[in-house]
């Protein structure tokens, strides 16, 4: 019997990271290819002390069945660690639990893509959306990027022309750019969701993880600075980069009949996100450890961003260019063929690899009009002195 599949099927193709990730077995191997937070910056004994919290307060709740929208001792937490940042506004009511940020990504393509709807990413973009939007059938344009986020006046020319169902943007540390957009393009685009009537969708997962200056407030944040905006936006957080991962804790603020038909969809996929995960996340919240955390993690990413920056600038020289991460995980280069050397990822990776190095090279992360030049390195799990060898490695394989 041949098992005939969803034609949406057709539409994606395996995440090329995770393939990646088959050749890292290799004994030895130095790996800037992974998103992950580093484990050793857990803060294992404070959610040791959550989840113990969590069961000594209210084992049944935590343990039980529970609401769809999320467990309200979070939700309020949530709120006000939003407020902390200054989305003031936000009440619990506003937003929902999701299984990670990605969950939310996956609601916003179920209740809003329909196939052949058009959807504005920027070029590069986070892969796992790309898939995700093309799952549901959505023809995804393409906005080019600079090093401080997306190019605000081509993004307006493109609303104009395509009138899209929604425009999806990580304006702070993008991944896999990096770039910190600008309070000014920031209002820029807020003014051309209320000038188009566009939904915009505000990723926000590394807004935390700055490493000199906050960053400019979230577009959420800085929504009531232009009305009309905060109706036509919506916003999802995560705490997997600055908490855990496995913990599995997102969220989703947006207009109350979004929030509504997505709860209605994640009923159908999981009920509900764990509700001993997310009561862990509630007390880990309320004892008020996160901030002491993010100054740890904050410094040890400083330091090695910084020394990566400073081993690609003196082993690759001209042969790169790259801007310098001012937060997030990632650097984002481009390989300039200079001196005759290599200028193609793909063709660089593969050498890295033979050389006992990974990175993820750049093509994937464009929906369209791939920059076969670009790849992406992740310094967050390498130690330092990993990091200087690594690059070394990389310098032999140009």
């Amino acid at each position: 019997m041949t098992l005939q599949f969803a034609d949406r099927l057709n539409n994606v193709e395996t995440s090329a990271i995770r393939e990646l990730f088959k050749l890292l077995g290799k004994p030895g191997i130095i790996s800037f290819a992974g998103g992950f937070p580093d484990s050793a910056m857990f803060d294992v004994q404070g959610i040791r002390e959550a989840s113990n919290a969590a069961l000594d307060q209210d084992a049944g709740a935590a343990l039980q069945y529970g609401a769809t929208e999320g467990f309200n001792p979070l939700r309020e937490q949530l709120a006000h660690f939003m407020a902390q940042k200054g989305a003031r506004d936000v009440t619990a009511e506003q937003l929902i639990v999701t299984t990670g940020s990605q969950q939310a990504l996956d609601l916003i393509g179920k209740t809003m893509i329909s196939p052949g709807d058009k959807v504005i990413v920027e070029g590069p973009t986070f892969l796992a959306t790309i898939q995700c939007f093309r799952l549901y059938g959505a023809e995804l344009i393409s906005a080019p990027v600079d090093g401080h986020g997306v190019k605000t006046d081509e993004l307006d020319k493109l609303i104009a022309e395509h009138k899209p169902k929604f425009v999806y943007l990580i304006p702070t540390f993008g991944n896999p750019s990096g770039a910190l957009l600008s309070a000014e393009r920031r209002r820029q685009v807020l003014e051309m969701a209320v000038k188009h009537q566009t939904l915009i969708v505000e990723d926000d997962p590394y807004a935390d993880l700055y490493f000199g200056d906050a960053p400019p407030p979230s577009l959420l944040a800085m929504s009531p600075l232009v009305p009309g905006s905060r109706e036509l936006l919506v916003h999802c957080g995560s705490l997997s980069k600055v908490l855990s991962p496995g913990l599995r804790v997102g969220w989703m603020v947006g207009p109350a009949e979004l929030l509504a038909r997505a709860t209605m969809c994640k009923q159908f996929s999981d009920a509900h996100t764990s509700t001993f995960a997310q009561a862990t996340a509630a007390q880990y919240l309320k004892a008020g450890r996160m901030p002491a955390t993010l100054d740890k993690v904050r410094a040890v990413y400083a330091q090695r961003a910084q020394t990566m920056g400073d081993a690609l600038r003196r082993e690759l020289g001209d042969a790169v260019e790259f801007v310098q991460p001012q937060g997030g995980l990632f650097v984002w280069a481009r390989l300039t063929g200079a001196g005759g050397k290599v200028a193609d990822g793909n063709v660089f990776a593969k050498r890295a690899i033979d050389n006992g190095v990974a990175f993820v090279p750049g093509a994937p992360f464009f929906c369209a009009h791939p920059d076969p030049a670009t790849f992406r390195l992740s310094f967050a799990t390498a130690a330092e002195d990993k990091i200087l060898e690594g690059v070394s490695r990389l310098a032999k394989a140009l």
